[in-house]
Order: structure tokens, then C-alpha cells, then sequence
């Protein structure tokens, strides 16, 4: 068969079995948001098991991040594929978000179920902070990475003010970069090399690796292995969205869920911290489902889930449709909402892979795409930095305006409304994280376990039901 072939073909001897349970434990440790999970797979198949190389796995990480939709999930799509075809992505892609479906319906569950009692909700007040902090923290690790010169910095402040300052739309903000990165690299600007100040690590050579430098036969694209994979992805991702619009009509929330995220994995840029940017105005202020509290209610189960954080959108699918059932129990509703919202936003992930990596393959030597892609990596930091400020905003205020006036764009809190416990778990969060180097997963737990001491002792009051 061509899995079983596809090693001795490849000529780097990892068998699709062994491949298997590495791609297990790399989901089952991807805590952390995509910061987290991006520096497991480093780990895990750089550094340890020397698959592939420093300069190929940036060289595929910046691709991914180009894309819509999240970039860890790619990325492992990506490998997968470059290790053993097709069958190796959809494996390494599928059992990255095996964990969090099952995490992520558990939890939606008990919030729906549960989520009303002032106990619960004083769990997830404490997770609020804690997420946070978490946050923070991301933009810290890939701001290290990316925005190693004065160039990529200024990238990475313009794009955070466009975006949050100007509302200015983030494929826009892509496609500048883009091409500043093009044409910088294009005039020979070390700045914009990823070998010489973008990255700022040494890299050793391609031969290292398993897989060395050569470009394997799956990635020599043609005209009928183009067509073929773009229709079979096409029709798995289309095909359920055309068949619930044409049967439950426009309004029901199945095809609302459907349409919605089908648009969401298409115009979303910039990785899972612009998914959620994204998801978070239009769940919360266009549908109704969530309110912004909510919103990282859910983003809390995604942080202490393994798997991608943008599975907090299998929560948002859930809760929409548990709250607009019809017909069906609220529970059942729930789950099929969740894992409809979880087809349409992973499938099209699958397509962009399957359907690009043959041809950014072949342009790996070319500096000009490579300097595009170092100054996308940049903008996103920006990106990061807006959601963080976003979160922190409706985490410590309890009430926020937005101000649109001479081209302004950016929410704003009312100073009075400040939460004082909220902030002050914040900032234990960020202490516990940066100060004494506490695990992700301790900090969330202590968090989490503050907000419920704090309730019980009748310190804070929950302000009303999560719901």
C-alpha cells in the first residue's frame, strides 16, 4: 500500500506506524495556545527525532502562517505530508485535534449543563485571568522569534495599530507586509533574510535532517493531482454546508453554523489569535450566541485542553446551537452545532495544505518569498498584541465602549468599572508565569481555584448568571 511504501520511497525510514504514535504524543502534549504547541513540535521532531530541518520547519511554519485558519494545525498537516503523502497529513492533522474534540465536547457539556451556578462561573472568573496572562505570554515568545530588527518591529507596531487603533481589516494588513517583505528581500536587505536576524538561531544543515534537502516526488505538482485534490477537498467541505442550506433553509442555526465558520476559514488570517479575534465579534456582537465573557469562558477550556486553541470554536458552534435546538434535545442540538462548527473550520485547513505545499516546496530557495513570509510572521505578532489587549480589556472592566470617530476604531473600558480581583489574579498570573517560571497549567489551576476560594468566602459576587 502506499502508506507502508511511502518511507522506503522517501528514503527517511519512519514507518507510518512509528509515525503514528509520535504525532499521538505531540497531540496529547499540545497545551499552550499555538505558541506552546509550535515549540512541542519543534522539540519533538527538530531537535529529538531529527526529521526535518531548522530551516525547513520555519520555512513551512511561515507558510502557515500566511494561511487562514490556525497555523499549528497546518503545520503538522504540513510534515505530515512532507513525511508520508497525503495519508500522513490527514493523520498527523487529524489526531492533532483529536484531544481537544473530545476535551472541548466534554466541557461544553458540563458548561451547558452546570455553567449557571455561581460555583462554575467563579471557576472560569479565576480562568479568565489566568488566560490572560497566558496570552501575554504568547506574544513574548513569538515576538522573540519573529521581531529580531528594528524593521520587523515596526512591521509588527504598524499592524497592531492598524488593527486595533484604525479596524483596519487584516488581509490588508497580510498583504502589506507581504510585500514589504517581498520587495525588502528583493533589494537585498539582511533584515528581511530569515537566516541573518529574523530567526536568530543557528541552523544547522539540511543533511541533519531525516528527510535532508531534497524535494521529495509528492512535491512535484501537475495539472491532474492539482484538480484532483482541490475537488475531493472541495466537495468534503462544501458539499454539508450546500445540503443543510438547501434542506433546514438559510435561517436554521445548522446552516448559520455552517455558513458562518465555512466564512470564517477562508477570511481569517493570521493563525488561531486572529480566529478567535474574528469569532469574537461576530458570535458575540452579530448572532448573539456568547457574550464576550463567554467567549473566554471557552477560550479558558481550549488553554487547558490539548490541541489547537481555535477548538474554543467547537465550544461557540455548541453553545449556539444548544441555545436555538429546534426539534432536537438542547444536548444532541449542542453536540452536532459543535462538531458541524469543527468540520468546516479543519477541512478546509487540510485544502490549503494539500493543495499549496508542493509549490512553496519548490520555492524554498527563493529569498523573495522567504523575506514575504519573515514579514507576515512579524505582522502577526501585532495581531497577538490586539487580541491581548482585547482580552485584557473585557477581562478587567466590566464595561466597554467603541469609539469610531475621525477614522478611529478601537474599544475603549470605562475606568470606574474596573474589576479589582480580576486584575489582581491577572497580575498573579503574569507573576506566576514570568517571575517564578510556574507551569501553564499549574498557573490556570491556581487561578481557577482563586476564583472559586474567593466566592466561597463571599469576597466577590458573580455578577449574574455565565448564560
Amino acid at each position: 500500500m502506499q502508506m507502508q511504501s511511502t518511507a522506503e520511497e522517501a528514503g527517511h525510514g519512519v514507518s507510518f506506524r512509528e509515525a503514528f504514535f509520535v504525532w499521538l504524543r505531540v497531540a496529547a502534549l499540545s497545551f499552550g495556545g499555538p505558541a506552546g504547541q509550535i515549540a512541542v513540535m519543534h522539540r519533538i521532531l527538530v531537535e529529538e527525532k531529527r526529521w526535518i530541518s531548522e530551516t525547513r520547519f520555519l520555512h513551512a511554519l511561515n507558510y502557515c502562517m500566511l494561511l487562514p485558519g490556525p497555523e499549528a494545525q497546518q503545520l503538522a498537516t504540513y510534515i505530515g505530508w512532507l513525511m508520508h503523502r497525503t495519508w500522513g497529513g490527514v493523520m498527523a492533522g487529524g489526531l492533532f485535534i483529536l484531544p481537544g474534540v473530545v476535551s472541548i465536547m466534554a466541557l461544553s457539556i458540563v458548561y451547558a449543563l452546570f455553567g449557571q451556578t455561581g460555583l462554575v462561573t467563579a471557576l472560569f472568573f479565576g480562568l479568565k485571568a489566568a488566560v490572560l496572562a497566558v496570552v501575554v505570554q504568547a506574544v513574548v515568545r513569538v515576538g522573540k522569534r519573529a521581531l529580531k530588527t528594528r524593521i520587523m518591529q515596526a512591521i509588527a507596531a504598524a499592524a497592531f495599530i492598524g488593527i486595533f487603533v484604525f479596524g483596519i481589516p487584516f488581509p490588508a494588513i497580510i498583504l502589506a507586509a507581504g510585500l514589504i517583505g517581498f520587495a525588502g528581500a528583493r533589494a537585498g536587505l539582511s533584515a528581511f533574510k530569515v537566516g541573518e536576524g529574523h530567526t536568530g538561531t543557528a541552523v544547522g544543515p539540511d543533511g541533519d535532517s531525516l528527510i535532508g534537502d531534497t524535494l521529495p516526488r509528492h512535491a512535484r505538482p501537475t495539472l491532474a493531482s492539482t484538480l484532483g485534490i482541490s475537488c475531493v477537498w472541495l466537495a468534503l467541505w462544501l458539499v454539508p454546508v450546500a445540503a443543510l442550506y438547501v434542506t433546514l433553509g438559510e435561517a436554521n442555526v445548522f446552516t448559520q453554523i455552517a455558513l458562518f465558520f465555512s466564512k470564517m476559514a477562508v477570511v481569517t488570517f493570521g493563525g488561531a489569535y486572529a480566529v478567535l479575534s474574528y469569532v469574537a465579534q461576530q458570535a458575540v456582537e452579530g448572532f448573539h450566541w456568547l457574550k464576550p465573557g463567554e467567549m473566554l469562558d471557552g477560550l479558558g477550556m481550549a488553554e487547558t485542553t490539548p490541541g489547537p486553541l481555535v477548538m474554543v470554536l467547537q465550544f461557540v458552534g455548541f453553545m449556539g446551537a444548544y441555545r436555538s435546538p429546534g426539534d432536537l434535545p438542547p444536548l444532541l442540538a449542542g453536540a452536532l452545532g459543535g462538531l458541524l462548527a469543527t468540520w468546516v473550520t479543519f477541512t478546509p485547513c487540510f485544502l490549503w495544505i494539500f493543495l499549496g505545499a508542493p509549490f512553496i516546496e519548490r520555492l524554498r530557495e527563493n529569498e523573495a518569498l522567504a523575506g514575504a513570509l519573515s514579514a507576515i510572521t512579524a505582522a502577526v505578532v501585532g495581531v497577538i498584541l490586539n487580541l491581548a489587549v482585547w482580552f485584557a480589556i473585557h477581562t478587567v472592566f466590566s464595561e466597554v465602549t467603541t469609539i469610531t470617530a475621525y477614522g478611529l476604531s478601537l474599544s475603549w473600558p470605562r475606568l470606574a468599572s474596573v474589576d479589582r480581583w480580576a486584575l489582581t489574579l491577572s497580575f498573579a498570573a503574569a507573576l506566576a508565569i514570568f517571575r517564578f517560571r510556574a507551569g501553564m497549567l499549574q498557573t490556570l489551576a491556581g487561578c481557577s481555584l482563586a476564583g472559586i476560594l474567593l466566592y466561597s468566602l463571599g469576597i466577590i459576587v458573580v455578577r449574574g448568571p455565565v448564560f
